[in-house]
């Protein structure tokens, strides 16, 4: 329920209390209810906020046998732009960060990259 709603609610409770409609003691289990509502709502907003979490998976396989894998929050990834984080194994891929942000801000969902080179490595890049 939106704050505006909540207000009119509370505003129509203590009118009927006003009004002798109701008594106090129906008028307080009535806004604690909404209360209640209020906090179960924030509760689902905050859930469904932070399911709104993605990943960047990034996973390179060396012809040498080496193997990197790395899970990121989106959110993180768009720091690696920022440059406020350095990271050696993002840094040697050479990517476009910019590009790679403005897929994902895109909707892109899945394998989004999948390079192998003539030497056999292995480079993927996945967003879920």
């Amino acid at each position: 329920m939106k704050k505006k709603d909540l207000k009119e609610e509370r505003m129509k409770i203590l009118g009927l209390l006003s009004d002798g409609i109701i008594s106090a003691d129906q008028a307080e289990k009535l806004l604690n209810a909404l209360e209640t509502a209020e906090s179960s709502e924030e509760i689902v907003e905050k859930a469904k906020k932070k399911s709104q979490f993605r990943m960047l998976k990034i996973h390179v396989d060396s012809h040498e046998g080496d193997k990197v894998r790395m899970e990121l929050p989106i959110e993180f990834a768009k720091l690696l732009k920022s440059k406020k984080f350095k990271l050696d194994s993002i840094d040697e891929l050479d990517m476009d960060v910019d590009e790679l942000i403005d897929m994902i801000n895109s909707g892109v969902v899945g394998e989004i990259v999948n390079i192998t080179s003539s030497e056999g490595d292995v480079v993927k890049i996945i967003v879920e």
